[in-house]
């Protein structure tokens, strides 16, 4: 019998960029996330987040699945930016950045220091490898252009960003178009990719967390690094966690939001499977249709794929299994163009 191998193993993983100054936690966000210690890295150092989830933990529980598989995505830690002239990131470690799919800017509010000013010094740096990608591109393109008009659209776009970065502003906080964000992809730009601010509070700020944040964006997040990232914490798991938070102050983690907005970032989303074996996480492209969500679990369920058995989560979790819902007529079937929603319950039919 064929092992089904998951298709996701065979394919380029997203994954997100983890950026701060030398003090601003960011290691210890990265511990938090991933549970590796990099507080000595010099280089860049690729982890992986498990996204906790209370659904699937649920429908594990109803299944009494012997596994339980969270949904993944991989993260990128670069070494702290220096203030101090000639002592910033580095072209070589920014362009390690570029084959992300999204930014996370770390700011420490902790200790009374200014949060926006830190990220202006991050932006700065940002913005500047843009300025010089944007320039080396634009000169070659003119160049080029006359011997290919179609260029015309990219160098208008290329002209836009230059004005734009000149300025000292990031793309992502522009009014550049969807159209022109997609004429610059070839450039790699990293101010061009989504981004997220998660600002490092002190344990007497966790009360207003949310009004600390607040300024930095709607999605911006406030974590006190100096507990969810202390290693004791990061060690912990389940109840065992929960109750160490909950001693020092935290009354539910940020870990969990934070990780799940990442992966909203990343324009990814996640549907479910469960029985006896195993309930599982499976990541897919946000908006994609049913034999694409398919393709995840392996590509011949994609290649072959009849319809889709689909239930909410929660839904499923009322009526108790997997088999009362079909016994209530509860389960819908769907067929190659319907949307997968976040929390979807599915099993594909298929045949190769």
């Amino acid at each position: 019998m064929e092992v089904l191998r998951p298709l996701a193993t065979l394919l380029a993983v997203e994954h997100l960029g983890l950026i701060g100054l030398s003090d601003s936690g960011h290691a210890g966000l990265f511990r938090a996330l991933t549970g590796m210690d990099v507080d000595l890295a010099s280089d860049r150092v690729l982890g992986m987040v498990n996204l906790p989830d209370h659904r699937l933990d649920a429908l594990a529980a109803m299944s009494e699945s012997k596994k339980v598989v969270y949904a993944t995505f991989q993260i990128a830690f670069l070494p702290g930016l220096s203030t101090e002239a000639g002592k910033g990131l580095g072209s070589r470690l920014l362009g390690s950045l570029r084959d992300c799919d999204a930014l996370m800017l770390v700011v420490r509010a902790a200790d009374g220091n200014d949060p926006a000013r830190d990220l202006r010094a991050l932006e700065d740096e940002l913005v500047l490898a843009d300025l010089g990608s944007v320039e080396q591109r634009l000169y070659k393109q003119q160049r080029a252009l006359k011997g290919d008009k179609s260029l015309a659209p990219e160098i208008a776009a290329l002209e836009r960003a230059e004005a734009i970065l000149s300025e000292g502003e990031p793309l992502y906080r522009s009014d550049v178009t969807a159209a022109e964000r997609a004429l610059l992809a070839p450039v790699f730009l990293l101010t061009n990719k989504p981004a997220l601010v998660v600002v490092n509070i002190d344990i007497d700020q966790l009360d207003a967390a949310d009004e600390v944040a607040a300024p930095f964006g709607a999605d911006a997040l406030a974590v006190c690094v100096e507990i969810e990232g202390d290693p004791d914490v990061v060690a912990a798991e389940g109840a065992e966690r929960a109750q160490l938070l909950a001693e020092l102050g935290v009354a539910e983690s940020v870990v969990p939001r934070l990780a799940r907005s990442a992966l909203s970032m990343l324009g990814k989303a996640t549907f479910l499977t469960t029985g006896d074996k195993e309930s599982r996480a499976w990541t897919f492209r946000s908006g994609a249709a049913a034999p694409e969500c398919a393709g995840v679990i392996h590509s011949d369920l994609q290649r072959g794929f009849i319809r889709a058995e689909v239930i909410g989560w929660q839904e499923l979790l009322d009526l108790g299994s997997w088999a009362k819902a079909k016994d209530a007529g509860k389960l819908r079937v769907e067929g190659k163009e319907y949307v997968v929603a976040d929390g979807d319950v599915m099993e594909i039919r298929f045949n190769v």
